[in-house]
């Protein structure tokens, strides 16, 4: 053989090698996995800070989701009048969500509440805080009301009577 022969087949066995080598790779176990799941994330995070009320409302791995939240905020005045109702009240507002959901996945919802004025060292007293964190298949359904500075009567729970 010449040595031009030879060297066209080291060329084809390498590049028939290199090829093979290719072919018979496979994928580490986990790449499928994670290739199909998409890791689908869902959140909402609203805050007032005239009233120091916020919440969170997040979903992560959701494999299907069905969601329905209403959230209102509302601020006023210290003089009243954002809120005729109460001319003697201070400045407030409040912060409801109603959160109706279906989920398979995780889920995390959350609610904070600080006062609004800050302490001597620049900060923010916690009022009350509530976290939830959920992993299955589950229904949420939960109402959050947060006010500041509410007068006597506006903010009320009416309650139907058990027969």
């Amino acid at each position: 053989m010449t040595s031009e022969v030879l060297t066209k087949l080291i060329c084809l066995l390498i590049l028939a090698t290199s090829q093979a080598s290719v072919c018979l790779a496979e994928m580490p176990l986990g790449f499928t996995a994670a290739m199909n799941n998409e890791n689908q994330r869902d959140s909402l995070v609203v805050s007032n800070y005239d009233t120091g009320a916020s919440m969170t409302e997040a979903y992560s791995n959701v494999e299907k989701l069905s969601r329905n939240t209403q959230v209102t905020t509302r601020s006023y005045s210290s003089d009243g009048s954002s809120n005729p109702s109460c001319p003697g009240c201070g400045a407030g507002g409040g912060l409801e969500a109603s959160i109706n959901s279906q989920v398979i996945g995780q889920a995390h919802i959350a609610w904070q509440s600080v006062d609004p004025s800050v302490t001597v060292n620049g900060r923010h007293p916690l009022i009350g805080r509530s976290v939830e964190d959920l992993t299955g298949v589950f229904s949420i359904e939960k109402f959050i009301q947060l006010w500041s500075d509410s007068c006597p009567g506006e903010v009320s729970v009416d309650w139907l009577p058990c027969s």
